[in-house]
């Protein structure tokens, strides 16, 4: 019984090193190439920012925010974009904290120059308005022409 229950344990740590190798060679990372959109469709991300609207000094405006639509994401974005407003909460010390908030959503190619357009808006945004952050969440997603 001995000798099977080191078998097992052989088998076990083998198959643990198979899925381990297989895990790797299959990172989530991979070229967005092998996304599975198929030939109708692209490979593209979607990238979400949401923008808190409260600061120390009162809220961003409305034309505050569409000038840095203007001048921050639009010229990095040019491709296209969409807004929306929504209201955010999180939990505080002093209990549950709210704030108007504005999302924007992004389809762009998976390239360091795009990447590297998203941080800047964030830092532009989290400068110009006092903020200590911007939410951003990204995936992969397939896009028809």
């Amino acid at each position: 019984m001995h000798r099977t229950t080191a078998q097992r344990v052989s088998i076990f740590g083998a198959g643990m090193l198979l899925g381990m190798g297989l895990l790797t060679q299959s990172d989530v990372r991979r070229p967005i190439q092998d996304s599975g959109c198929g030939a109708a469709s692209s490979a593209q991300l979607r990238t979400t920012l949401y923008f808190g609207l409260g600061r120390a000094k009162g809220a961003v405006s409305e034309l505050e925010w569409q000038i840095f639509l203007r001048d921050e994401v639009t010229p990095r974005f040019p491709q296209g974009l969409t807004v929306w407003e929504a209201e955010g909460q999180w939990l505080t010390p002093r209990g549950i904290g709210r704030e108007r908030t504005k999302v924007l959503l992004l389809v762009h190619p998976e390239t360091a120059g795009a990447q590297e357009a998203v941080r800047a808006v964030i830092a532009q945004y989290r400068k110009a308005f006092e903020q200590e952050s911007v939410l951003w969440e990204t995936a992969r997603v397939c896009t028809a022409p």
